[in-house]
């Protein structure tokens, strides 16, 4: 047997072992909770219908998608915009702007819980959809692993545009952007990825159902144990579904993208 074959073989295994949880909780997804219970698999889909019918799942699966959505393309537009800052032009207190924003990936995101929430209850956005995106838009490390990428492109490029009259915009729009389009998508799951799976923060500043989130929704789900004394695994793991797939969607369109950034952004 070839070693291709081998390792072809293994890769397959290991995929699949890491694939295992996420097909599993597929699979308890259609089951009716009785025949869980029995070991005697019923295939249905009436957990997907109770999950956004009864427990609103379709609302909180919108609310993510507009608040990971919304925090995802503003936090690429400043990262983008301080990156370029940072790697092209030397400006006072430049270096010492870096070094903070860099200090920032130092300091434990429970510790800004505070003051975060004493800020938003001052101006009154508790509650609200800015309350959830305004702490979240900004993003640190986006704008260092973008920073690095972008020293790796040659100056030469720049100089070239701006010898044909274009402005600092039009370079980072027309060159910059389109050659770091890698980084910038693999920054972009990133962010997306992080902000859907957060917990704390919208715990913390939402009260009001409309507002909910797929992850305080699916807590919600659990804590309110939808079974008659056993808990409806089938159905949690429904609604555990409903939260996986957006995120293995958005890592299969940008997959290929994901892995080229990462890679030359560690290099350069």
């Amino acid at each position: 047997m070839k070693p291709e074959t081998l390792w072809t073989g293994a890769a397959l295994v290991a995929g699949l072992l890491f694939l295992s949880p996420v097909l599993y909780t597929i699979w308890m997804s259609v089951l009716t909770v009785d025949s869980y219970y029995a070991g005697d698999p019923v295939l249905t889909l009436d957990n997907y219908r109770t999950a956004f019918g009864q427990y609103d799942f379709l609302r909180y699966l919108l609310n993510s998608l507009l608040v990971s959505g919304v925090v995802t393309l503003g936090g690429l537009a400043l990262a983008v915009m301080a990156a370029f800052a940072f790697a092209r032009f030397d400006f006072p207190g430049g270096d010492f702007l870096f070094a903070a924003v860099v200090a920032t990936l130092m300091i434990p995101g429970h510790i800004t819980l505070i003051p975060n929430y004493l800020t938003l209850a001052r101006v009154g956005l508790l509650d609200t959809y800015a309350g959830l995106i305004l702490p979240a838009i900004s993003n640190g490390f986006a704008a260092f692993f973008l920073r690095q990428y972008i020293r790796g492109i040659p100056r030469a490029l720049d100089e070239a545009a701006y010898m044909d009259g274009a402005t600092p915009l039009q370079v980072l729009w027309r060159v910059i952007v389109p050659l770091a389009r890698p980084a910038i998508l693999s920054m972009g799951l990133y962010i997306f990825i992080t902000e859907w799976n957060n917990y704390i923060w919208p715990l913390v500043a939402i009260s009001d159902s409309d507002l909910y989130t797929l992850q305080i929704g699916l807590a919600k789900l659990y804590r309110e144990n939808p079974g008659e004394d056993v808990i409806n695994w089938p159905l949690v793991m429904a609604a555990s579904t409903i939260t996986i797939l957006p995120i293995l969607i958005g890592f299969l369109a940008v997959e290929r993208h994901l892995v080229r950034g990462i890679t030359m952004g560690a290099v350069k």
